[in-house]
């Protein structure tokens, strides 16, 4: 029997969901994660494709109230609504079983990619594959903040939080997720200034203890070697930090792993992202290959990559489970929680100005004084290569004009142009 809903004033069709069994679940997200590029929006509209319209697993009413959810709270969106899914359909054996076999196939590809980038980056043939692969990736990146900005920074307070948020992720250290976090509550003020300005005594107890910013500092100094604990621990706190777009993971490297402990490079933070783009399933498989490239070392220890490839996977995808499970019976009031909307705004505007900040960094490494370059120009003491500058032109223009054109197919023209141009300026 069929009826209709509601859903912010805008009829739903809505049905008895249909139960499918465990296997069939585990059957349907193995399949997904195998076959899903073109990251989160792609992925959420194959499953209201799939699992709305033609298995009616769900109905459209549960379909939008979750989405609505994953927006305000941390964790990749597409990773979470499959874990609505599977709760909806199994329980919490479901949301286990949908979660796992979503995240798996992506993380099994991650890891081949992995041991054979530690084993063969020094050649001239791979140099010259992400010579051409790091400007799309920067111009795919320039392309999150653009749309993302197109929706956050709609008013003038937001798009200047959003230029704050660049400037103090550019000019300090200060953990992303202390300028996302702050960011949310420069949300909620502009929204409750004035009676949050009056209840300011009540919020006293709760602020931060004296000795707590030293203390946090000085846990979060880095040994030379990266302990696996110590890394394990840092995307267990970006699983459960992270708002917004999946490209927001590239500023918690940038800041953390790259310019805070310096466990990452740049050209490695690049690649990193660009294995996340060339492989199917959840962008946040990038923190296996991150993971691997740590603990695998210059020497290429395949059994310690493995093992940091499987820990930090696990510790970045983990909190979203329990998010879900938790949040799961309180889907219907966070949608309709002005609070949650006006702390969302914040974090919204903070992610794109962190984003913006992290697209510059990348951008300094896929173009200025490179170690090979192509074609260089010295400017005020910089070497700007010309190829790399243009495909970053090229390849955000073309993502700008042909709104459905898969990155992938654009990853894989930059790597063979990078390969072209180095056979010719060999």
């Amino acid at each position: 029997m069929q009826q209709t809903e509601t859903f912010g004033g805008v009829a739903a069709e809505s049905h008895t969901p249909v139960r499918v069994s465990l296997a069939e679940l585990a059957r349907y997200f193995l399949i997904l994660g195998c076959t899903a590029f073109g990251g989160p929006a792609a992925h959420i509209a194959i499953m209201q494709r799939d699992l709305v319209e033609k298995r009616r697993w769900l109905s459209k009413q549960y379909f939008l109230d979750s989405l609505a959810a994953t927006q305000l709270v941390p964790g990749p969106n597409s990773t979470e609504m499959a874990i609505h899914v599977g709760y909806a359909q199994r329980g919490v054996a479901g949301l286990f079983v949908a979660g796992a076999c979503f995240i798996l196939p992506a993380f099994m590809l991650v890891l081949a990619i992995s041991i054979g980038y530690v084993a063969f980056e020094t050649l001239p043939q791979v140099q010259a594959l992400f010579y051409g692969i790091q400007p799309v990736i920067v111009a795919i990146v320039i392309l999150a903040a653009y749309q993302l900005g197109k929706t956050a920074c709609r008013t003038l307070p937001m798009l200047l939080l959003a230029a704050g948020a660049a400037l103090i992720t550019l000019v300090t250290r200060l953990d992303t997720v202390w300028v996302i976090v702050g960011g949310g509550l420069v949300g909620v003020l502009l929204l409750y200034g004035p009676k949050l300005g009056r209840a300011a005594p009540l919020l006293l107890p709760f602020s931060a203890p004296p000795g707590l910013p030293a203390m946090l500092e000085r846990m979060a100094q880095a040994e030379p070697d990266a302990p696996l604990w110590q890394l394990g621990l840092f995307f267990l706190k970006v699983g459960a930090t992270l708002m917004g777009s999946g490209y927001v993971l590239v500023s918690y490297l940038e800041n953390d792993l790259v310019r805070g402990y310096g466990w990452l490079t740049h050209q490695q933070l690049v690649d990193s992202i660009a294995v996340g783009q060339m492989t199917p399933g959840p962008v946040f498989t990038t923190a296996a290959f991150v993971g691997y490239v740590i603990q695998a070392g210059p020497e290429g220890d395949v059994w310690r990559g493995t093992l940091g490839a499987a820990v930090c996977a696990l510790a970045i995808f983990l909190p979203s489970f329990f998010i879900v499970w938790a949040m799961a019976p309180w889907i219907p009031r966070l949608r309709q929680s002005k609070l949650a909307g006006a702390f969302l705004d914040g974090v919204n505007a903070a992610v794109v100005g962190s984003i913006a900040a992290t697209t510059w960094t990348l951008l300094l490494a896929a173009a200025v004084n490179l170690p090979r370059p192509v074609l260089a120009l010295p400017i005020g003491g910089a070497s700007l290569d010309i190829p790399a500058l243009l495909l970053v032109a090229i390849a955000t223009g073309l993502l700008l004009y042909f709104k459905k054109l898969n990155s992938t197919w654009l990853i894989l023209g930059g790597a063979l142009l990078g390969l072209i141009l180095h056979m010719f300026t060999r």
